[in-house]
Order: structure tokens, then sequence, then C-alpha cells
């Protein structure tokens, strides 16, 4: 009986060897249906691949920056991915565009329907033009560290703890609301 062959080196498909790390996610949205899009967001951040570890309560918050608009609903998740943080910003910016977000029609700091930032990938730095990790105003922002506190209490950033820096934020008019139902 003949032998089969080898496949040419080419064709021979090896494992990428790739590090799983944890992501904290931070999602919000100030218009339409925010709690219904927030929650479909996470089943499809969850259907496309990600594991959710850790999902924090949604809080309703003051809406952040010089553009007048209403109160956002914000939470934060952490995930689990072999993803680059490349390759994870590219999938939660399809995440967004399913959701009818253009972010280049919009104005800086204005209404959206969701938006998804990464805060935290794994321990690294990253600074590229269109991609700072840790986010580069976490830190003084309470719309995120109150839910990433939440699920993630004793994170420290740049050698500060989250609890510290978030003691020190005005969070004044953040309140938790009822816990959010994941779809799908």
């Amino acid at each position: 009986m003949p032998r089969k062959s080898e496949p040419p080196e080419f064709f021979v498909r090896r494992p990428r060897l790739v590090a799983r790390r944890v992501a904290y996610l931070c999602l919000g949205s100030n218009l339409g249906d925010r709690a219904g899009t927030m929650a479909k967001a996470v089943g499809l951040i969850a259907r496309i691949g990600l594991k959710i570890i850790a999902r924090s309560s949604l809080y309703e918050t003051p809406p952040w920056g010089p553009v007048p608009q209403g109160p956002y609903l914000n939470l934060v998740v952490a995930v689990e991915t072999e993803l680059s943080a490349r390759e994870l910003l590219n999938m939660l910016l399809g995440v967004e565009h399913a959701f009818g977000r253009d972010r280049t029609r919009e104005v800086r700091f204005g209404p959206r329907t969701i938006d998804i930032d990464i805060l935290l990938y794994g321990e690294e730095t990253i600074a590229e033009p269109d991609l700072e990790i840790p986010h580069p105003r976490m830190m003084e922002r309470a719309f995120a560290l109150v839910p990433l506190s939440e699920i993630a209490p004793d994170l420290v950033v740049g050698g500060v703890p989250i609890r510290e820096a978030l003691a020190g934020l005005d969070q004044s008019g953040i309140e938790k609301v009822t816990p959010l139902a994941v779809e799908g």
C-alpha cells in the first residue's frame, strides 16, 4: 500500500502560542434603550469568543466631558482572551459598529448608543496612536473606577491602587441600578 506523503511545510498548521490574558472593558451607553443595549453588547462579546469571568453591577452615571447630554449607564466586565490587544480593540470596534456606532460621525465626548473601552489588558502597557493601555484617563473617571473596583478591588495601576484613586474622585451622581441580564 503506497504511503501518503507529508503535506508541504507551509500547509502544516501549528498552534499559535498565545498567553491568555485578562482584560477589563468599560461599557457605556446614554442613547436609546441603554440597559437593553448594554445587555445585548455583553451577550455579543461573549458569543464572539471572549470568556466573561466577572461583570460589575450596572451604574447610572453623570455624563463626562464638555458636551451637554443625558446620563450614562456604565459597567465593567473582565474577559479572558487569547487575542492580542490590537485584535481585541478591532473586535470591540466591530461590536460598537453592530450597535450603530460610527466614530467618524460623532462628537468627541458626545452621546452614544454604545462605547466600549479597554481599561486594562493583562499587565501590559501599550502606547500607540489609537490604542493606549492602561486607558489614559481611567484613573480620573469615577464612572469607570466604581464598577471596576466592584469586580477587582485590589487592582493597582501605575503603582496606584484603584481604590485610592477612586477615593480622590467625585462620585456624586453615581448610582447602582438593577442587575444586568445577559442576552444570549
